[in-house]
Parts: C-alpha cells; sequence; structure tokens
C-alpha cells in the first residue's frame, strides 16, 4: 500500500507555501519603507487558504501559475494596507506594523513547519511498527 502524502500531512505544505510568500510580501514592504509613494501590501492568510480548497479539505490548483501571477497569489488580490500615520511623501509603509506582522508570520511559519515534522514523525513510526 502507497502513503498519499496529500492525504497524511493534510493542508500543512500548502500553509507553509502561503507563509513563505507572505513574508516575501512583508519583506518587500520593509525594505520599500523609505521609497516614496510605496503602498504597503498584504494578503489576507485565512481568506486565500479558504478560497483555493475544495470540499475535500485539499487546495484546489485553479491554474497552472497561480503562484506566480502579478499581483495575485493563489487567486486572490494582494491587498494594500490603509496606514494609521499617513505620511507625506505618499509612501503608507508603517514599519513598526510591518516588523510585528512580520515575526507573527514568522512564528505562524514555525508551527507550520513543526505540524510537519510531527506528521513525518507519525509516518516514520507507523513505518517502523511502533
Amino acid at each position: 500500500m502507497a502513503i498519499n502524502f496529500n492525504n497524511a500531512l493534510g493542508i500543512h505544505p500548502q500553509a507553509l507555501a502561503l507563509r513563505e510568500k507572505r513574508s516575501e510580501i512583508l519583506a518587500a514592504n520593509l525594505a520599500n519603507a523609505d521609497t516614496p509613494d510605496y503602498k504597503a501590501k498584504d494578503l489576507d492568510f485565512k481568506s486565500v487558504l479558504s478560497q483555493t480548497m475544495d470540499k475535500t479539505g485539499r487546495m484546489e490548483r485553479t491554474q497552472a501559475g497561480h503562484l506566480t501571477g502579478p499581483g495575485t497569489l493563489l487567486s486572490a488580490d494582494l491587498l494594500y494596507r490603509n496606514p494609521q500615520q499617513a505620511s507625506l511623501d505618499g509612501n503608507t509603509v508603517e514599519a513598526h506594523i510591518e516588523q510585528s506582522k512580520y515575526a507573527e508570520n514568522a512564528v505562524q511559519y514555525q508551527a507550520s513547519l513543526r505540524f510537519i515534522n510531527n506528521k513525518f514523525s507519525g509516518l516514520m513510526s507507523a513505518i517502523r511498527g511502533e
């Protein structure tokens, strides 16, 4: 009997990929904190993930290049963040908020890695008969 990794690992590999893309977006915001007229972008992780799941709980691939499309991520548009304090140069990046979102995303990325690690540990135990 073959192991079906999609069933065994669940949604965690897809969540990991989404977290990776979100960290790239947040890092780009931080890198452009001093760029005039740069607009901070983000995505709503929960809504992107729920939009792309089918009824069985697995990710549904809606188009061939859905992870690499410009301005979209998994068929969802990138959102622009509304600043709490408007900048005179039109930049909407607030470094303290971006750093907070980046740190939160990093913790959630680590959690997804731990879930995957635990799943593999369980599979290895089952294979060994422990």
